[in-house]
């Protein structure tokens, strides 16, 4: 995957706001990029994976189903309960299979992070990038950037749901001409705020369905449960301004009432939405505004 962390630390550093693919530069590229394409991908190679490897991941498996029931939305739990995750790390093989025959979306492995225009060409030709290497085991609590557990726990259950796979098609897309036009920042925040930590009304109450809060052992509760954050109505443009955090838990999440007002959202031309945005001024990710529509 290109971007995400799929947990954070309890406590608080400060503020940022990065491009689509943050991590990439600066910060070296983790993974092994010597066997890529020229579109990234590589292959999985399942059996270089240890007894250690596996174990870590069934461990970190065991954890985090625990905590899904109440607290993701249903069309995420519906498609776990049909994955096999728990024996250990699942062959790319296997899960493209199954999502082929649901939306039509395959699974490619990259080595890591990976550059902004490659990520959204896959998006927008049904290809989710899914990074191969996991975690070691100093990093079980805490991951700065998306490893195989993320991307399969998190990312790979909601692209079932054909209005979210047809969003991330669209997204991809939307990237690629927002490239073009410099105005990938904006697209940036929507993708975080959606994909990454967006948040669900439902019949039965508020329900997770973003991937790094899905994938966190504790986000996941905090994000429809705790008191502390500030969570609004989904608004386009209030999501394009605001700036979000890397390094704890989201001040402010934004609530969609189904999948399909989401993809109707975003449907249309961005351009002129660009347009206005450079005479906007950035929300801090705790901005409070008197016309925010608050979820409780």
């Amino acid at each position: 995957m290109a971007r995400g962390t799929p947990t954070h630390p309890d406590t608080a550093a400060g503020s940022d706001d990065r491009p689509a693919n943050y991590g990439q530069s600066g910060h070296g590229l983790r993974g092994n990029y010597e066997r890529m394409r020229a579109d990234y991908t590589v292959d999985q190679d399942h059996g270089a994976y240890g007894a250690e490897d596996q174990d870590r991941w069934r461990r970190l498996y065991e954890r985090q189903i625990d905590l899904v029931p109440g607290r993701a939305c249903d069309e995420y739990i519906d498609t776990l309960n049909g994955l096999d995750y728990a024996g250990g790390i699942p062959r790319f093989e296997t899960v493209t299979a199954q999502l082929e025959v649901a939306t039509g979306w395959r699974l490619v492995a990259v080595p890591g992070l990976v550059p902004d225009l490659v990520f959204f060409d896959h998006l927008a030709n049904r290809r989710f990038p899914v990074t191969c290497w996991l975690r070691d085991e100093h990093e079980f609590e805490y991951i700065v950037e998306p490893d195989v557990f993320h991307d399969f726990f998190g990312h790979v259950p909601m692209l079932f749901t054909p209005v979210f796979a047809d969003y991330m098609e669209a997204y991809g897309k939307g990237g690629l001409k927002a490239e073009g036009l410099g105005s990938l920042k904006w697209l940036a925040r929507l993708y975080w705020y959606t994909v990454e930590f967006g948040l669900i009304r439902t019949k039965e109450g508020l329900r997770n369905y973003g991937a790094g809060i899905l994938s966190s052992p504790s986000e996941i509760d905090y994000a429809i449960r705790s008191p502390k954050p500030r969570r609004v109505e989904f608004d386009l443009k209030r999501i394009m301004r605001s700036l979000y955090r890397i390094d704890a838990f989201q001040e402010t999440y934004f609530v969609i009432d189904d999948f399909g007002q989401l993809f109707e959202a975003t449907a249309p031309d961005f351009t002129p939405l660009y347009r206005e945005m450079e005479g906007l001024e950035d929300l801090a990710a705790n901005a409070a505004l008197p016309e925010d529509r608050l979820i409780s």
